[in-house]
């Protein structure tokens, strides 16, 4: 079976992501990320659904953008919304996705893995640019221009975003077809100490409408 190296944030999509590419026929090798983001249950969550998935190998490395900051998610002075806003939300990571795709490619190389899975949505989504498809494509083709597994074997990275055309209600019911538990992923950005979800920030205004639309009981545990 190839390997393939997945972002798995703990989330919805991430865990869909990851269902997605071992029915692909993939060795999965899960990657978290821990970059001083607010929401920590989340990581919890992530390591959970590891064991659950049935990862080959899973880890957490720690990447503080929180000591950057410039968004909601990492920076406690920065209040998450609980409305809808135009424009890129003050939630955008900045760079975030970048760093996380580096440190996927950087362990791919190792692992002789051309493969690197990431959750981005394009449709029922943030507005965030780092997860739109010109970036995904754009990422491609520098892994295979800063690598040496691209310059002096020729290998062309493939970076897949299964879930970058659908719809959330799409994906919840790719995700329980494939036997994902949902009630394992935390989608909040704001969880209290207990992980509960807020039910108010836009993750979980999103999520809840993707149960809604797909005719499934949300799991979700609310605050």
């Amino acid at each position: 079976m190839p390997k393939a190296v997945v972002l798995l944030s703990g989330g919805l999509d991430s865990a869909t992501t990851v269902a997605i590419a071992r029915k692909q026929g993939f060795s999965c090798y899960a990657l978290s990320v821990a970059y001083g983001q607010r929401h920590g249950a989340e990581l919890s969550a992530a390591t959970q659904l590891a064991d659950v998935l049935g990862v080959i190998e899973h880890r957490i490395m720690q990447v503080d953008l929180g000591q950057i900051g410039g968004s909601a998610l990492t920076d406690a002075a920065i209040a998450i919304p609980e409305s809808p806003t135009t424009g890129v939300p003050v939630t955008y990571v900045p760079a975030r996705n970048t760093v996380l795709l580096s440190l996927a490619l950087a362990w791919a190389e190792v692992i002789d893995s051309v493969d690197i899975f990431i959750g981005v949505n394009a449709v029922d989504y943030s507005g965030y640019p780092d997860c739109r498809r010109a970036f995904i494509d754009a990422f491609a083709r520098l892994a295979n221009l800063a690598t040496r597994t691209g310059v002096e074997e020729g290998a062309q990275f493939r970076v897949h975003a299964p879930l970058l055309e659908m719809g959330k209600a799409e994906i919840i019911r790719e995700g329980i077809a494939l036997g994902l538990d949902y009630s394992l992923t935390v989608s909040c950005y704001a969880t209290d100490e207990n992980g509960l979800a807020c039910g108010r920030c836009d993750a979980c205004r999103l999520r809840a409408k993707g149960f809604l639309d797909a005719g499934i009981e949300d799991p979700t545990r609310y605050q």
